[in-house]
């Protein structure tokens, strides 16, 4: 198989991602944060501004073999560089257990 890049081709570095599923597809929105510098009623405040870089669309086997390969290669990441940690998280929700009462995460839902 040759790999060949589109000449559209871009890499984005993102802090995060939104997005979620229909029936037919899963969506996923890769995003930045920055500070932003706003008057409102006459004060300044800084608020946070959201860019949306990128979106991908996959059919569902194609999301399911996505998060088995980054799956796969978290674990092999935190074999050599030790545990991802989330900043902030409780103890107990740093290893990746939702907390209680918590039906959903950040990724689920569309925008």
């Amino acid at each position: 198989m040759e790999i060949v890049r589109s000449p559209d081709f871009k890499q984005i570095y993102a802090i995060g991602a939104i997005g979620g599923h229909s029936p037919y597809d899963f969506r996923i929105a890769f995003y930045n944060d920055s500070p932003r510098s706003v008057v409102e009623g006459g004060k300044q405040a800084t608020v946070m501004e959201r860019k949306m870089e990128t979106e991908i669309i996959l059919s569902p086997l194609a999301a399911k073999e996505l998060a088995q390969w980054l799956s796969g290669h978290i674990k092999d990441y935190e074999k050599i560089f030790g545990e991802i940690k989330k900043p902030g998280a409780a103890p107990s929700q740093q290893s990746g257990a939702a907390p209680q009462g918590s039906e959903s995460s950040h990724i689920q839902g569309y925008m």
